[in-house]
């Protein structure tokens, strides 16, 4: 792992981090099906102003438990590779796709339709790695991106209209969000390196 420019002790913290928030995300689906999904009601309500708060809620949504399962290995694996940049590097990719997937759910999604899920930022963990591995040129960052490619690469297909159940318009905000976070944290690195020591 040392060898790639992994800190074992970080990828282990990652993975403790991630199977911790998959089980809130499974508690929050329990109690939203004992409820009768009422709260699903939070999702993303497109050109709606009151579904924009959806934006924060809906990444913490699904629908149903085949919907959280599928997400839940994704989640798990990117969200520990992520993390293992460090804690910053997880927050500013998160967030960003985060938002950037709910803004642009709520903004080309068809009027009357529901976004949930936790997809956007599974489209931008994906993306920011793999753009992170080109822009750092780092051994072990190119070799995650590798991986990335090979084992969720044709998932990014799903940023094009394939059903109406399923939200490509968060998936490409997702992405796009991926792809900012890389760019600006390797900007924000190059900067810091470029700063003269005196």
């Amino acid at each position: 792992m040392r060898s790639l420019g992994i800190d074992p002790a970080r990828l282990k913290q990652g993975a403790i981090v991630m199977a911790a928030a998959l089980v809130v995300l499974w508690l929050i689906e329990i109690i939203d099906t004992l409820t009768g999904h009422a709260l699903d009601a939070f999702g993303i309500k497109p050109w709606d102003v009151t579904g924009l708060d959806g934006i924060v809620f809906a990444p913490l949504l699904h629908a149903g438990f085949a919907h959280l399962a599928a997400n839940s290995v994704p989640l798990f694996v990117l969200g520990t590779a992520v993390w293992t940049s460090g804690l910053r590097q997880w927050v500013v990719a998160t967030a960003t796709a985060w938002v950037t997937s709910g803004v642009v759910a709520w903004l080309l999604t068809p009027l009357h339709y529901l976004v949930i899920g936790a997809s956007g930022v599974i489209f931008g963990w994906i993306t920011y790695l793999i753009v992170r591995g080109f822009l750092s040129r780092k051994w072990g960052h190119i070799v995650v991106a590798v991986v990335v490619m090979l084992l969720y690469g044709s998932v990014l297909l799903g940023v094009f209209p394939a059903s109406p159940t399923v939200s490509w318009q968060g998936h490409l905000g997702g992405a796009i969000g991926g792809t900012l976070a890389a760019w600006l944290l390797y900007s924000r690195e190059q900067k810091r390196k470029a700063r003269p020591v005196i």
